[in-house]
């Protein structure tokens, strides 16, 4: 979800330099189907991702991390990093899984607020 939305703010925003490094540190196997069937209406088709693992180095060269509920405290003093703390939505239903992505639009949409504003 969040990936999905960073997508579309960094293409709303014009921000063409802007990459986004979508992982987990203990991904699932796929896009949990709630998930999947509730960000349709929301105008995004997620069937076709894998979740896939991250590794440290990676969130190391981040100016950027949001986690999600698994953060990663090591990290916290040499990168921005935020832990959402979000409920898992695997086996939620559909308005529990409609309230945690509108939980994580909302940050989304914030970090990028934020992100922006500190460009120069």
């Amino acid at each position: 979800m969040a990936t999905a939305f960073a997508q579309r703010e960094r293409d709303r925003r014009r921000l063409d330099d802007l990459e986004i490094v979508t992982s987990g540190t203990d991904p699932a196997e796929a896009v949990h189907d709630g998930v999947v069937a509730w960000i349709v209406d929301v105008g995004f088709d997620l069937s076709d991702r894998t979740p896939r693992a991250v590794e440290e180095a990676t969130l190391a060269g981040c100016d950027y991390v949001a986690t999600v509920g698994c953060s990663t405290p090591t990290l916290f003093d040499r990168v921005d990093a935020r832990d959402w703390a979000l409920a898992d939505p695997d086996d939620a239903d559909p308005d529990r899984v409609r309230e945690i992505g509108d939980t994580v639009e909302e940050r989304v949409v914030a970090s990028f607020d934020e992100i922006e504003a500190d460009r120069p």
